[in-house]
This record gives C-alpha cells, structure tokens and sequence, in this order.
C-alpha cells in the first residue's frame, strides 16, 4: 500500500522502438551513385578540363535520386513494404490503411463502418493532429485497429528535408502518437509517400519500417466515389495493402467525405473475395 498522501506513480510510455541492429545498408543505386561522386572528383582533379562531363554525370545521378524519390513504391533508396509477407497472402489477408487523420467529422464514422464489417485497419496518423485529437487516437486503439506515423505535421517538402530536420520531424511525431496511443508505432508512411535517400537511414536508426501501398484510391482529389473504389478493387487480391483517408479527403457531389461514400462497398467487396481486412502489426507479427 501506498503511504498517505503519496502521489499515484504516472506510467512511462516508451516513445521508440528498438533500432534495427547493425549498420543501413547501403542500397545498390546509392552505391552506384557514391562511385559516380567519386569518379567525379577523380576526374576533375586528373583532367580539369574534363569538368562539364563530370559536372554533367553528376547532375544527371541527382536527377535519377530525385525521380526515384518522386515514386513511392520504389525500394531502390531502401527498405520498403508495398505488400504483405507471403504468410499474410496465404491466410488471404488485405492490409487497410487510413492516413491523415485522425478527423473528429470522419474518423468516428470510419470507425463504425469498420466495426460493422469486422474489419481491421491501419491509421497512419499526422502527430499535430494526435496531440489535438488524443482521445480520438485512444478509440482507434480501443476498437482493435493500429496507430502508426505519418511524420508531425505532413510537410508538402517533407522530401526536400535534410536528415537531422527529417529525423526530428518523425521523432516528435513518435512521441505524439505513443502518448496518445499508449504504444509506440512501428511503421511509418511518408507523407505523399515522397522522400529522399536520407529517409531510409534514418527509419533504420529509429528502428521504424517505412510503408506503402499496393492500391491507391486517390481519394484526396477524386470527388467520384465509384472511380475510386474502381482503383482500389480492380485486381484486389490477398497480400494488397490499400490507401485511403479520413484526414484531407475529398468530398462527393453531395458533400460526403469520399471514404465515407467508398467504404461500405469496398468491405463487402473484400468480404465477398473471401479475403480479411487485418492490421499491418498484426499481418507482420504472424508472419
């Protein structure tokens, strides 16, 4: 028993997971690009006058970095998730995934339609928006669906961010989103799903994943309900991992929120497939 008068001990809520063991390593196009910088310089000091030819290889090397960051579901700067694990596809498993939220109009109706369905999802949540919507954070985490980080505040030039910036940016949203979920995420989507090769370092240093998709619905600008729910189901099969949003979503002709008007059908036609819709946690740790 406490003694009288002693204050009740507030609980220490880890705010990171365990960095990956050993070095990042270093993908084959960022090595490529290294051997590029280097024979540069090389050049330049054997011949000066060879340096257009260097200044162009170099230019060229940035502008390959560049486009490949422009394309989410690259993996040529690093590590990253576009489908579930072989096990998951075997159990016909989907992955589900909800970003920029949470929205205390939206949020609370996504929730419903999903407990309607029995379905599970993944909330890559904004941590500006955690910390203003805690309670909101805690409900998702309450009715069975996963909490993960989506950077603190989705900067537009989140990719152009150098990595000390970058790394801050996803560690404050790391520590919005543990205090208001009770438990620190694991996987992160970055926002746009654009970066840069400092991203995968730095993911690897704060022993987070970085996520991103099979199946987009573009539900942020498309305003036709049907359009969308055309991309996310043409060719659905286990193992797909699906985006939509509760945050920043468009609205239909009627002013409903597009992922509202999508949902109900796009469970039903994950259901009638015989497939399941689970968290990424939850499809990663079975696997």
């Amino acid at each position: 028993m406490r003694a009288p008068g002693t204050a009740t001990p507030v609980p220490v809520i880890p705010t990171t997971v365990q960095a990956r063991p050993g070095r990042w390593p270093l993908p084959p196009l960022l090595q490529a690009s290294a051997a590029v910088h280097l024979g540069a310089a090389g050049a330049f000091l054997a011949s000066p006058g060879l340096w257009p030819h260097a200044a162009g290889a170099v230019a060229l090397n940035h502008l390959l970095l560049a486009a490949t960051g422009l394309w989410p579901r690259s993996t040529a700067l690093g590590d990253n998730l576009l489908r579930l694990p072989p096990e998951a596809v075997q159990r016909g498993e989907v992955g589900l995934t909800i970003d920029d939220g949470p929205d205390p109009q939206v949020t609370p109706r996504v929730l419903d339609l999903l407990d309607a369905a029995g379905a599970r999802a993944t909330f890559f949540c904004i941590g500006a928006r955690a910390r203003r919507h805690p309670d909101l954070v805690r409900e998702i985490v309450r009715r069975g669906h996963s909490v993960q980080n989506h950077s603190l505040v989705h900067r537009h030039h989140f990719s152009l961010l150098g990595p000390g910036p970058m790394r801050r940016e996803i560690v404050r949203a790391q520590e919005a989103l543990a205090q208001a979920a009770g438990q620190a995420p694991t996987l992160f989507r970055a926002p746009a799903g654009l970066r840069n090769p400092f991203l995968a370092p730095v993911l690897h240093g704060l022993g987070l994943r970085l996520v991103s998709w099979t199946r987009r619905g573009f539900d942020t600008r498309e305003r036709d309900p049907v359009r969308v729910l055309q991309r996310l189901t043409r060719g659905l099969a286990a193992g797909d991992i699906l985006l939509l949003h509760d945050g920043n979503a468009a609205c239909t002709a009627q002013g409903e929120p597009v992922t509202l008007a999508v949902l109900p059908t796009l469970l039903a036609d994950i259901q009638r497939r015989g497939l399941r819709c689970v968290t990424l946690p939850q499809a990663l740790r079975a696997s």
